[in-house]
């Protein structure tokens, strides 16, 4: 089990009053799985995707990510959960404008302490895999928008993480990039690696195995055999 979330709420303060924004949420997801979560805007969508990148902290219920509690982690603990086990997808790519291609890919293997010759070579090898090769040197500005997520794709994939978690991850990209981008994920996840996408379109969601929907912060759907 890679994720299992047990009653998951988080409330925000509004001046003195708390307002729910997820509620009793329930999810597990298996080593292996590529499940989408479908939801408007305010629908939750996005907290949620933070909580499970370990980017924000539930105010209640149980958060287990690759048999640890989350709760009992310290910031330092949970920094080193995102950058060794997690990798993220941005739909805007937070790609570092003045680095290349390849020093961009570098960046989680520069916090793990790889030294500097193998993290090249490893975030070389990663580009390749992303059909990149000749454009390693080459700054974001010089990509297109398709480019540039595969740049990002292959950053989040450098250290073999646990998850792939991708938060709109065509949003940003015409209909034919969007689609090498899913191309891309689904090779991705036939390779076993496990993808969490947050997205609002269905036809980006159809590209995953389990789709679960979110709306008024209740998750909805198949979860893995719970319905």
């Amino acid at each position: 089990m890679v994720l299992d979330l047990r009653e998951i709420c988080k409330d925000y303060m509004q001046g003195k009053e708390a307002v729910p924004v997820l509620k009793n949420v329930n999810l597990s997801v298996e080593s292996g799985e590529y499940l989408a979560i479908m939801g408007p805007s305010g629908s939750g969508k996005s907290t949620l995707m933070n909580i499970i990148g370990c980017l924000d902290r539930q105010t209640s219920g149980t958060f287990m990510f690759d048999d640890t509690d989350i709760s009992l982690c310290n910031d330092r603990q949970l920094s080193e959960i995102r950058n060794k086990k997690i990798g993220f997808v941005f739909q805007n790519f937070n790609l570092l404008p003045r680095q290349s291609a390849v020093e961009n890919v570098e960046l989680p293997l520069l916090y793990a302490g790889v030294p500097r010759k193998e993290r090249r070579d490893i975030a070389r090898e990663a580009l390749v895999k992303v059909g990149l090769e000749e454009r390693i040197n080459f700054k974001p500005t010089q990509l297109s928008g398709g480019q540039k997520q595969r740049v990002a794709i292959a950053r989040a994939m450098v250290n073999n993480p646990r998850l792939l978690l991708a938060d709109e991850p065509t949003g940003a990209l015409d209909t034919k990039s969007g689609e090498q981008v899913m191309e891309l994920f689904k090779s991705l996840n036939d390779e076993g690696v496990t993808i969490v996408m947050i997205t609002h379109e269905r036809e980006i969601a159809d590209h995953a195995k389990r789709i679960m929907f979110i709306r008024d912060g209740m998750l909805s759907g198949s979860n893995g055999g719970e319905e």
